[in-house]
């Protein structure tokens, strides 16, 4: 975060509710995290930066200092958080969410 700008995210490991290919919190959270990046990159065309580490199970997004579409980018963040929090209440030993 800078002030109250989300400037990205990054997401890593697997959750641990359910074996590989069955695991709904997994599930979610890929859901989630697709549907923000294409969203943000597609969408919006802000050109964030986006990494893949397929051996850590780990995506990080990471925006521009600007972008055209700035406040429907931080909408989408917003709410990709709210959904993560809501998450975490209900699978609360599978999820951690943390803002750095």
């Amino acid at each position: 975060m800078d002030g109250d700008r989300i400037t990205g995210f990054s997401v890593s490991g697997h959750s641990g509710y359910a074996e590989k290919g069955e695991d709904i919190v997994c599930a979610a959270i890929t859901a989630l995290v697709t549907m923000a990046e294409a969203t943000i990159n597609d969408v919006c065309g802000a050109k964030a930066k986006v990494r893949v580490k397929e051996e850590d199970a780990r995506i990080t997004l990471t925006l521009p200092t600007s972008c055209d579409e700035e406040e429907t980018v931080q909408a989408v963040l917003s709410g990709m958080m709210l959904t993560l929090i809501s998450l975490r209440e209900e699978y609360e030993d599978y999820i951690e969410v943390l803002e750095v």
